[in-house]
């Protein structure tokens, strides 16, 4: 195939498989946990990681992932403490981390307008075999965390207050949860960009949901959507010349609306034979032992 004889569109391809497993296996703890924006914010902090990385010469991808993590577990505490003013807080955190990388990278002799368009919205054509090295080291990270203590992750997720109770370090797992979360932004940086890396996140998982029951099921589901759509917007950019982080997005929000409009008809269809089977026990239990709505026999 034409598209695996460049190199770049090598590499592309890997990152792009990389991200759409990364980023769902991430995103559904954020959905679960009702922090959908999270993923968002950070990637509003990972800026200043960006620009730093200009300015002091370094690889862009590690500095982000630095700053992205410091500011994951700032906003992670934020959260955990419940301060009065903490959406204040967070948002100044949000703010000044873009403006931080723009100053930044404006200050370096290295840095553009080019590079920053790259960042914020994804560049394939720029995705550079030490970018591909440090994607795939981190992305190594994330699935060991979320795949090795998707037990303990799920539990937090769904009640903090029973796995405290069950004796698990809720604090210590909603800390691993938040840098988890920082290290999958700067991953998936290089194909979606940071303005859109918390759609990626989020959209595959809410789409699944749709269609599913299970938590491992909707795991499983977010993630064969990531990758779907992630190969498939790459593909498009590569034969279309389209935007690939926009394309990606799209292409997940479409898979959302489709999968939205087929769960109507099957959740339907669930209804009707769980109603259908309730009867069938109706009627294998003795009339005399049935209920009466209140009717005393």
């Amino acid at each position: 195939m034409e598209i695996l004889q460049d190199p770049f569109m090598q590499r592309a391809l890997l990152a792009a498989v990389l991200v759409g497993v990364t980023a769902p296996a991430v995103g559904i703890h954020l959905v679960q946990r009702r922090q959908a924006l999270m993923g968002d914010g950070i990637g509003h902090v990972a800026m200043t990681g960006v620009g730093l990385g200009f300015l002091l010469s370094t690889n862009p991808v590690w500095m982000a992932t630095l700053v992205a993590v410091v500011g994951s577990v700032t906003m992670e505490l934020i959260r955990a403490y419940g301060r009065t003013r903490g959406d204040i807080a967070l948002a100044m955190l949000f703010y000044g981390g873009m403006a931080g990388g723009v100053m930044l990278m404006n200050l370096s002799g290295t840095g553009s307008n080019a590079n920053l368009t790259s960042y914020l919205f994804g560049s394939l054509s720029t995705v550079s075999d030490e970018d591909v090295t440090a994607i795939c080291l981190l992305a190594g990270f994330v699935l060991l965390v979320t795949v090795g203590l998707r037990r303990q992750l799920f539990a937090i997720s769904q009640d903090e207050e029973f796995a405290r109770v069950t004796g698990l370090p809720v604090r210590v797992l909603n800390l691993l949860v938040a840098v988890t979360a920082a290290v999958t932004v700067t991953v998936a940086m290089r194909v979606v960009g940071l303005l859109l890396v918390s759609a990626l996140m989020v959209v595959p998982v809410a789409a699944a949901q749709q269609i599913t029951r299970s938590f491992a099921v909707t795991f499983g589901a977010a993630v064969a959507i990531g990758v779907s759509v992630t190969l498939t917007g790459t593909a498009a950019s590569y034969y279309q010349d389209v935007p690939p982080g926009a394309t990606i997005v799209l292409l997940a929000i479409a898979v959302f609306v489709l999968l939205t409009l087929l769960a109507a008809p099957l959740a339907r269809r669930r209804a009707k034979a769980a109603g259908a089977a309730g009867a069938e026990c109706d009627l294998d239990v003795p009339a005399a032992r049935r209920p009466t709505d209140g009717v005393q026999v």
